[in-house]
């Protein structure tokens, strides 16, 4: 017990935030007019959230790290096209680990776009090309609100898991969820933007809530309606197995490819960061906007993804670290 307190205590505010909304819905879950009051307050941060990402998104960096279109057109090569082609060949091996319904969680975890904080952050720590990364992670998260949803549609078709249909209606949801709060974040940066500057804090604690938010109702839900009972134990620990396999085979495919490519040290350290992460930020909100409801199928291997890439990701940039510091 003590052993288990230290290693809580060690984790980081959005890791503990996550773990505590896990447990929260799993052993207080809402029900009846508190489960709609909770849903209706998960949307207003939805859209609160990508008010302030477009806010936050400065134009001069997305412009300015576009000029490296060699690294930007790898980075979406590997988000966008590896990531939703690779998945379902390894369809045979995977599925029986994991089984069907958290297949197509792992489906739709491949279609998502690039995180935008963490991603920046490991390659500052790795010594990689931080302006890059800064525009490859945002414009990463810009084009998952058009291609998740096609990708979504295209992989989803045929089957009736998610039971995704990308008609008008989810156009329009994700228009006035995400894309218009963006684009109004966008046009208010004039006013707003040297708040949001000097009050970085308290935009990071409405970046993590949103994401507990999130999860707590999920997992709410899914206690209510007896999910957990109906999940096999070993499913589970072969989702944890499947996606840190397939994190090593995405990590050595950007690695070694770039290299190929003929790109310098610190843009290799940028395309494997940036071109191997999945956003839970951007994938939870819009699972409720392309699927109209939080499927704990498809958020269960995205929670579990983003661990394992966190964890992954943080041993990675420190090795680069100590590797660059032990050259000089």
């Amino acid at each position: 017990m003590i052993q288990i307190l230290r290693i809580f205590a060690r984790a980081d505010r959005f890791t503990v935030g996550i773990i505590l909304s896990v447990i929260l819905g799993l052993l207080l879950p809402c029900h009846g007019i508190a489960a709609e009051g909770f849903d209706a307050l998960t949307n207003a941060a939805i859209v609160l959230l990508f008010y302030l990402y477009g806010v936050k998104l400065s134009r001069e960096s997305v412009i300015a790290g576009l000029l490296n279109w060699r690294l930007q057109l790898m980075v979406f090569g590997f988000t966008f096209v590896f990531f939703p082609m690779v998945m379902p060949l390894l369809r045979p091996m995977f599925e029986p680990l994991v089984g069907g319904a958290l297949f197509m969680g792992l489906i739709y975890v491949a279609c998502l776009p690039s995180t935008v904080q963490s991603s920046i952050a490991f390659t500052a720590v790795a010594g990689g090309n931080v302006p890059a990364a800064v525009c490859s992670a945002s414009v990463s998260s810009l084009l998952g609100v058009f291609l998740t949803p096609l990708l979504v549609g295209l992989l989803f078709s045929g089957t009736h898991a998610g039971g995704a249909e990308i008609g008008l209606d989810t156009v329009l949801k994700i228009c006035y969820q995400i894309l218009l709060p963006f684009t109004l974040g966008q046009l208010s940066q004039r006013w707003l933007r040297e708040w949001v500057s000097r009050h970085k804090s308290l935009i990071k604690w409405n970046d993590q809530g949103t994401i507990w938010l999130v999860i707590y109702t999920s997992f709410s839900n899914a206690t209510s309606h007896g999910y957990w009972q109906m999940l096999s134990w070993h499913h589970l620990l072969g989702l944890i197995l499947v996606c840190a396999i397939f994190l090593s085979i995405t990590f050595a495919a950007t690695y070694y490819s770039s290299k190929w490519m003929g790109f310098n040290r610190q843009d290799r350290i940028t395309i494997v960061f940036c071109g191997s992460k999945k956003s839970l930020a951007v994938g939870a909100p819009m699972m409720l906007a392309i699927f109209g409801e939080l499927d704990n199928n498809l958020l269960l291997p995205l929670m579990v993804f983003h661990q394992v890439q966190l964890m992954a990701c943080a041993q990675l940039a420190r090795l680069w670290q100590q590797k660059a510091e032990n050259n000089e």
